[in-house]
């Protein structure tokens, strides 16, 4: 099988959910994850979500109930060991189809709403990192401290790094 050719920022869509989502493409991470909210199991054994919130743009305010669900340890950076709900989707990345599973979590700070991980990837794409469409321009929340810095090096060592205890 051909594989296809994919940068670090992909645009993803979601079978009968959302399509044009921007995606951050990761191969150190091992799993994929998606932003969804309001996340619940009912009495029937249901995983019941929305992806993404009302905060976003993607934000269809569709409820998704499914059964096709897994869960999943997952440990954080820091240590912490969190378990998620991992349902499965049918999505298209770059005109190719397949299913694949994402952790649910509250990515309302991250950059891009969905990470593409290893385990979606693998055998299917590779990722060639210069291959960037800038879906998502990056943000400036730093110029004021990039400015500072330019304007004076010293003071902004001094205040930064020489904090008195």
């Amino acid at each position: 099988m051909e594989k296809t050719i994919i940068g670090r920022e992909v645009k993803v869509d979601i079978d009968g959910v959302a399509s044009g989502i921007p995606a951050k493409v990761d191969t150190g991470a091992d799993g994929s994850a998606i932003w969804a909210s309001r996340i619940r199991v009912d009495e029937e054994g249901n995983l019941r979500f929305y992806l993404f919130d009302k905060s976003s743009p993607f934000y269809t305010g569709k409820e998704i109930v499914t059964k096709d669900y897994t869960v999943t340890e997952v440990t954080s950076a820091s240590g912490h060991v969190l378990i998620k709900f991992c349902p499965y989707f049918k999505i298209n990345i770059a005109g190719k189809t397949i299913r694949a599973r994402f952790g649910l979590s509250d990515r309302s700070k991250h950059r891009y709403p969905i990470l593409i991980g290893r385990r979606t990837i693998s055998g299917k794409f590779l990722v060639d990192v210069s291959k960037d469409e800038n879906l998502i321009p990056l943000r400036n929340h730093h110029k004021h401290l990039r400015d500072e810095l330019e304007a004076n090096p010293y003071e902004f060592y001094k205040k930064y790094y020489l904090k008195e205890d």
